[in-house]
């Protein structure tokens, strides 16, 4: 007797199925899309996030090189004198640039920065700003720390301050 209606509810469910055809599929195409489409969008959020990261980070180099080029290698331009841009030193392109970021603070979306090697005056005259930092990234950032690595920025700025 059960057995009889288990194959009778198995034969009326085939049927159903033949008949309905592979209604229901899209839900599952929907959803792949739909997956798709979410980690297209936090891909797109996190590059947009790294990307007004390294804006920041050579906007604050900027100021820091603008600062630097300020800054007049007094025993410098006592014994050459003043030609058409002022003369910098190494010492003193870097200590106005490390107050220059002391004051100005740390950008959004950068966790940690620093002075790297090769800030100074390679020439004198100007004044170049090597900066480097770690970005934050918002959303995938569990990912990145799973990786056992973060995501560092550097950026070089130059200025120089012209007598006119």
């Amino acid at each position: 007797m059960m057995r009889a209606a288990m194959t009778r509810w198995c034969r009326a469910r085939l049927a159903r199925l033949r008949r309905e055809g592979e209604k229901g599929q899209v839900l599952l195409l929907v959803l792949g899309f739909t997956v798709v489409a979410l980690l297209l969008v936090v891909g797109a959020v996190d590059v947009t996030a790294l990307q007004l990261a390294r804006i920041r980070l050579t906007d604050a180099a900027d100021g820091a090189a603008l600062a630097s080029a300020d800054e007049l290698d007094r025993a410098g331009t006592y014994r050459h004198g003043v030609d058409r841009s002022l003369r910098v030193g190494d010492g003193d392109v870097r200590a106005a640039a490390t107050a220059y970021l002391q004051v100005q603070g740390r950008p959004q979306g950068v966790s940690d920065w620093q002075l790297l090697p090769g800030t100074g005056s390679p020439d004198g005259r100007s004044a170049v700003v090597r900066l480097q930092g770690t970005a934050q990234v918002p959303l995938l950032s569990s990912v990145v720390s799973a990786l056992g690595d973060s995501i560092t920025i550097t950026v070089q700025s130059r200025a120089r301050a012209e007598v006119r």
